[in-house]
This record gives structure tokens, sequence and C-alpha cells, in this order.
């Protein structure tokens, strides 16, 4: 099997796994959303994002705004596709996680959703697995491949 087919088994492997820890760990969390008495989201910042019902966790969103509740009923961030809602979205917000490309922002929504005790503990390995082994993993074959093909044009 060519290297780099290997390679890209080893890499969805991984990011199945990381889809079915986040499917276990953030089900259905990024739709609650602080709610006024006429139905529409509200906060300080003007842009919906989750929040938590529980008084208890640590750096959870509680709605801060008078008057408002948090309710689960928003779609959820970029129109519902940044979830762990269903194995394709948690692949496609794991990929995200490990392009670098707004992954805070995913673990800051599950900050407000659950609160910050232990969300570290599935985005650092997450980082450091997913993006500096894997895509360095990923380019070392292409470099790799690359260097032999010129090797045979030359000859």
């Amino acid at each position: 099997m060519a290297p780099l087919l290997q390679i890209g088994l080893l890499v969805l492997f991984a990011i199945v796994i990381f889809a079915i820890i986040g499917l276990e760990f953030y089900s259905g969390i990024f739709h609650a959303a602080c709610y006024n008495s006429f139905g529409e989201i509200v906060n300080f910042s003007g842009k919906p994002f989750p929040c938590s019902n529980k008084s208890s966790s640590t750096g959870a969103d509680n709605c801060d705004v008078p008057g408002a509740i948090c309710f689960a009923q928003w779609i959820g961030p970029n129109y519902g596709i940044t979830s762990f809602d269903n194995i394709a979205f948690a692949m496609i917000t794991v990929f995200q996680c490990i392009t670098m490309e707004g992954w805070t922002t995913i673990m800051y929504y599950t900050n407000d959703s659950l609160g910050s005790t232990y969300n570290w503990a599935y985005f650092i390995p997450l980082i450091v697995l997913g993006l500096f082994f894997m895509l360095n993993l990923v380019l070392g074959v292409l470099s790799g491949e690359f260097a032999k093909e010129r090797r045979v044009q030359l000859i």
C-alpha cells in the first residue's frame, strides 16, 4: 500500500477516534442559548453563543443578561455544523480543530456550555496528536515521495 494512503488512513482513524470521544463528551451541548421573554436570542456581544443551566459549573456561561434564560432551541454555531451531535459533524469539527482554524472558539463554546474544568483534557491531546504529530507525518511522507519521484526523473 502506498505510504500516503497509509498515513491518510492513520489520520482518518485518529479523527474518528477523537470524534467518538467528542460525541461522548459534548453531544447536544451547543444548542442552548440565552433567550429573552419574546423568544429572541440575547447577549451582550450581539452574537449567539452556547450557555448552561447548571449553576454549579465552574466557568460556564449562565445568561448574564437580565431576564434571559438558557433554553435549548438554538441550531448551534456555524448554522449547526460545528457540533458533536453526530459522527459526521463531529469529524468535521475535529478536522477543523486539528487544522488550527478556530479550535479555540470551539473550546470556548464547550467552556460556556459545560464549564472550564476538564475541557483541556480533550483539546490539548487533540491538538498535540492531530496537528503536531499527524499532519507533520503527512508532510514528511509527501516530502519523501516527492524526493523519490525527483530521483526517478533524474535517472
